[in-house]
């Protein structure tokens, strides 16, 4: 991380890359018992929170990455109605998830209380369901929480997370899927977030694996553009002991809710992967 001539940077040693925002305001600062939190002002992409220095949300390019980790698997299962998040601190894949009035509970477990309430503060627009009597918030570990959870009572479980370090370094393993598998109902699905396929392909590997020895018979991962992130591209991996191939697209297509960047097309073309990713990743 850098912080010069106004610019916040973001530089990513180990893949030789960096990407930067031009700011006006350092807004908040505080550091956490888990990680330091930043609120920017920035000329062109509204506010910027930053985790230990990393980007994590901005008011401009936020949909894309809420929209796609939401709704292709929300409209992949058949009936969605228990869900659960893990992070999801600023609250925008919540919001997402709520548009969706057939979801009659979500249960978001972030590590973090400070994040939340942070976003609360500077990212009100992304916290706007966060009264909705069917979000229950709980502020603790997430794998303990999966252990600690019944089996078979969960549809859909999204993985919204930091990079793998730290706390969240223990969500991209085979024995958190495991329990992932454990929880959900016999036609649920995990949703993770699996960062950049062109900078961590051994990483989204990996990801596959774990999730195929820990029981789930398929897994499937989408792409999309989200340029705050190293390389500007980044994924999210399904996986589900059925098919996910299938979806609601007549749902898709007369959803009640507005999105900005999803939509029945972009839900088909996001699965459609480069040739070099689709041969590193199992059949």
């Amino acid at each position: 991380m850098s912080l010069d001539n106004h610019w916040f940077t973001e530089v990513d040693i180990t893949h030789g890359t960096a990407f930067s925002l031009r700011i006006t305001a350092k807004l908040h600062e505080e550091q956490t018992p888990f990680q330091r939190i930043t609120i920017y002002d920035t000329t062109e992409f509204g506010k910027l929170m930053t985790l230990d220095q990393m980007f994590m949300v901005t008011d401009r390019d936020n949909f894309i990455y809420h929209e796609m980790i939401t709704h292709p698997v929300l409209f992949t299962h058949p009936a969605p109605r228990q869900v659960v998040i893990i992070g999801g601190g600023d609250c925008g894949t919540l919001r997402e998830v709520l548009k969706h009035d057939e979801v009659k509970q979500v249960v978001q477990i972030e590590i973090d209380e400070r994040v939340t309430r942070v976003a609360e503060q500077y990212f009100p627009q992304l916290c706007e369901s966060n009264q909705d009597p069917r979000a229950h918030f709980h502020f603790q570990d997430g794998i303990k929480w999966m252990a600690a959870a019944p089996d078979h009572s969960v549809d859909v479980i999204i993985v919204d997370s930091t990079d793998p370090l730290g706390p969240a370094e223990g969500l991209f393993d085979s024995a958190f899927y495991r329990q992932c598998r454990r929880v959900l109902t016999a036609h649920g699905i995990l949703a993770q977030q699996s960062e950049s396929p062109l900078l961590h392909l051994p990483l989204l590997q990996s990801i596959h694996q774990a999730m195929r020895e820990a029981g789930f018979a398929n897994t499937r991962t989408l792409h999309f553009p989200q340029c705050i992130y190293p390389s500007g591209w980044w994924s999210v991996t399904l996986a589900g002991a059925s098919g996910l191939t299938q979806f609601r697209i007549n749902e898709v297509l007369n959803k009640k809710f507005n999105t900005l960047y999803y939509n029945a097309d972009i839900h088909q073309a996001s699965f459609a992967l480069p040739t070099f990713v689709t041969e590193a990743l199992p059949r």
